[in-house]
């Protein structure tokens, strides 16, 4: 089942570029998630982690682990 994402408050990554080119949006108004979308297709899909899958996530990236 797709989570709603209907009550989302999207806001632009602060490492967002100012262009309107490639920006990534993230809402954590939501209840026990966090969902990540692209801008220039906010009708598309989107990713969703708990608050703990995200720490994992950002984690994996700063210490160069991810995928490994």
């Amino acid at each position: 089942m797709a989570p709603d994402l209907r009550g989302a408050q999207w806001r632009k990554s602060t490492h967002s570029g100012s262009d309107g080119g490639n920006c990534v949006e993230v809402a954590s108004n939501l209840y026990d998630q966090l969902a990540i979308r692209d801008s220039k297709n906010p009708d598309g899909p989107a990713l969703i982690f708990t608050p703990g899958e995200w720490s994992a996530f950002v984690t994996s990236i700063k210490t160069g682990t991810l995928g490994a």
